[in-house]
């Protein structure tokens, strides 16, 4: 048997957020979608650690930002 069609992204994020929530336990989320409980926990650690690393390059910025201001401010 061949492989199912991939799942958009847009639809594993609304799967992902709706298991956060506890809306949907994983077990009934892949059912529902028919794929894996696997595919499903790799969809959430996948989504979490993207969610971490944005908000890494994003305190990042911040702090590229200001050391920059100071010193533009200092010359």
């Amino acid at each position: 048997m061949g492989r199912p069609p991939s799942i958009p992204a847009e639809k594993k994020t609304r799967i992902v957020l709706s298991v956060i929530a506890g809306e949907l336990t994983v077990a009934e989320a892949a059912r529902r979608e028919k794929v894996s409980e696997q595919s499903i926990g790799r969809w959430k650690a996948d989504f979490l650690e993207a969610g971490k690393a944005a908000l890494v390059a994003g305190s990042l910025g911040r702090r590229r930002a200001r050391s920059s201001s100071r010193l533009r401010s200092l010359t």
